[in-house]
């Protein structure tokens, strides 16, 4: 399979690059498409294929481009699903795949997959599963949607090993015969709709398909707090195992504890990282642990030194009893809606960045602990306007550096300090990762 055959690969990025690698080894004859100009790709990796015989056509999506000639045509999860290339391979009868079902239907029996997905908490809840089951002694690799190439693994892996995979909606609607032998869906919300033709219906079908091909040999493990989840996955063949927040199941949180079948397995009030999302997405990790038959001390391990997925609610430090996070990624309403109600202590926040229409009134109910606000970023001014209407202290600057000097002089011991924006950072930054990189350089200084 994927042996001297004809193969388009439509977007280049990370999973283009490791996909053409792979194939170009096998005898296949590759052709990269990307809209994006050639002088803004990684050069390297151009240079890297171009000598192992890949051939390349950057810029634009010529009509002719692609033909019946080509036998798959590997799709980027992130190039849109109506993309005139998919449609045109369809109407030829050219099979759309992605890198992961490529790397799938080659990989050997004696695996075991596990894949992750959910609308919040899939890349915590990956890689704490990962951490679990690598500390456990047990041969793991880590990949998919978190940054790492299923195929990137396929020539490292040996009998036994366990492969822990993030998978993303736009993964997922390009999977044929793609199936993890434990599948978790940690919730569904609306998101991405408009990548699904805004239908949110297509957006949780096309999620569910992580359990499509499952049988009752394998496993789902699922919140059983989200009506969603248990409404989509009603009908699957697969054995279900729960966990809740709020009632008894499989894996269940009572009294701040967390249990597997009625047994102790850790206090979370032990653990670095805060929230009920985060007691949930570590319950779907144990579960996965104990189908391995892994222990609670290398559970406990894990979980009590585990900081956090970078930038998403990440802990980064203590000054004078006050406690830094940086959660950057919060991008949206939603996520700083989270990552308030994580916390039952006296906060200082820094909120705003790109200027995009964001309703900030939607943070009022989450806002009972918040002391002070820091405004920055483009919309800075209404975020401000909106910490007015609170009577909440506000300090405005357009720039991240000159609000964080603010921070001293306000700050007590017991206190939060949470980077949570609710909005994106391309105002001033090329990625939000850059903004969060920023504020844990300046709790190191604030740490001297």
């Amino acid at each position: 399979m994927f042996e001297n055959n004809k193969i388009f690969i439509l977007g280049f990025a990370r999973s283009g690059y490791e996909a053409a690698k792979f194939l170009i080894k096998r005898g296949n004859e590759v052709l990269i498409n990307d809209g994006k100009e050639a002088e803004k790709q990684d050069q390297n990796k151009i240079e890297e294929l171009k000598k192992l015989g890949v051939k390349f056509y950057f810029g634009s999506h010529p009509d002719d481009l692609l033909d019946d000639s080509y036998d798959y045509l590997i799709k980027n999860p992130g190039v849109p699903i109506h993309h005139k290339y998919v449609e045109k391979a369809e109407k030829l009868g050219i099979e759309v795949i992605n890198e992961v079902e490529m790397a799938y239907r080659l990989l050997p029996d004696d695996v075991t997959l596990v894949g992750i997905t959910g609308t919040n908490g899939k890349t915590t809840t990956t890689t704490l599963t990962y951490e679990i089951i690598k500390e456990s002694g047990i041969r793991c690799h880590l990949a998919g949607n978190i940054g790492y190439p299923l195929c990137s693994f396929l020539d490292k892996l040996e009998k036994g090993d366990v492969i822990v995979m993030e998978t993303s909606c736009q993964q997922l609607n390009n999977l044929s015969k793609f199936k993890p032998n434990i599948a978790v869906m940690t919730n569904l919300s609306e998101a991405h709709v408009d990548f699904f033709d805004n239908s949110y219906q297509k957006y949780k079908d096309v999620k569910t398909k992580i359990f499509k091909n499952q049988t009752s040999k394998d496993v789902a493990i699922l919140n059983l707090e989200s009506k969603e989840v248990l409404e989509q996955t009603k009908n699957i063949k697969s054995r279900k195992l729960y966990f809740s927040s709020k009632n008894k199941t499989n894996c269940y949180l009572e009294n701040d504890k967390i249990y597997y079948n009625d047994e102790e397995v850790l206090d979370t009030n032990d653990m670095i990282i805060v929230g009920n999302h985060n007691k949930e997405n570590i319950m779907a990790a144990i579960l996965v642990a104990k189908e391995f038959n892994i222990s609670n001390d290398v559970i406990r391990k894990v979980a009590y030194n585990f900081k956090g997925v970078e930038h998403r609610l990440e802990f980064c430090g203590e000054v004078s009893g006050v406690k830094f996070y940086n959660d950057t990624e919060a991008t949206n309403i939603k996520c700083t809606q989270i990552a308030l109600s994580s916390f039952n202590k006296p906060t200082i926040i820094i909120l705003g960045g790109l200027e995009r229409g964001q309703d900030f009134n939607e943070l009022t109910s989450y806002m009972k602990n918040v002391k002070a606000i820091l405004a920055i970023g483009t919309c800075r001014k209404r975020v401000e306007e909106y910490a007015n209407s609170l009577n909440i202290p506000v300090y405005t600057h357009e720039f991240l550096k000159d609000a964080f000097k603010e921070i001293k002089p306000i700050m007590k011991s017991g206190d939060v300090v949470l980077l949570s924006p609710a909005s994106a950072s391309w105002d001033q930054y090329k990625e939000c990762e850059v903004r969060g990189k920023e504020f844990k350089d300046y709790v190191k200084e604030l740490e001297k």
